[in-house]
C-alpha cells in the first residue's frame, strides 16, 4: 500500500534534511521487502560485502568497516556461519580473536543479493537518469563521509 502524498509547505519541502528522510523511507521499505524471507538482513549484506572486498578479517575489523556494534557483528557472524556463508576460526597469530572468512557459498549468495539490491536501486531511483543517479549517489556519499556516518 502506497502512502498518501505529503502536502508539506514549501519551507519544509525545501529542507534537504526533510527530503533525505522522506526519500529514505520508501528506499528502506523496498530493501526490506526485497530481503524478506531470504534470511538476510541489510547488516548481513554489508558484512558479506566487506569480506568479499577486503578478505578475511577479525570481528572487530568487521565492526569498524561496517559501523555495526561489535555485539551485533557477533550475532550476525553466528547467523551467517550457521548458514554456511562464512567461516570463523581462531587467528593463528592471536588466539583471543577470530578471523572471519567468506565461503564460496557466501560469495554466491552475495552475488545474488547484489542483483536483488540493484533492482531495488532501479526502483528507488526510477525518476532519475543514469547521470542523475550517479550524481545523487556521489553527493550522498560526500554527505555521509563528511559526517563520518559511513
Amino acid at each position: 500500500m502506497e502512502a498518501a502524498p505529503v502536502d508539506a509547505p514549501p519551507r519544509v519541502r525545501g529542507l534537504a534534511s526533510w527530503l533525505l528522510n522522506r526519500a529514505a523511507a520508501p528506499a528502506n521499505r523496498l530493501v526490506a521487502r526485497a530481503l524478506e524471507g531470504s534470511g538476510i538482513r541489510r547488516s548481513h549484506y554489508s558484512l558479506l560485502a566487506v569480506l568479499d572486498e577486503h578478505g578475511p578479517t577479525s570481528q572487530a575489523g568487521l565492526s569498524r568497516r561496517t559501523g555495526l556494534d561489535r555485539s551485533d557483528v557477533v550475532a550476525a557472524v553466528n547467523h551467517l556461519a550457521a548458514a554456511g556463508l562464512l567461516q570463523r576460526a581462531p587467528d593463528a597469530d592471536d588466539r583471543r580473536r577470530n578471523v572471519v572468512t567468506l565461503t564460496a557459498r557466501g560469495r554466491d549468495r552475495l552475488l545474488e543479493l547484489d542483483e536483488v539490491l540493484r533492482a531495488v536501486q532501479d526502483e528507488v531511483l526510477a525518476p532519475l537518469s543514469g547521470t542523475e543517479r550517479r550524481q545523487l549517489t556521489d553527493l550522498l556519499a560526500r554527505i555521509v563521509d563528511h559526517h563520518g556516518a559511513g
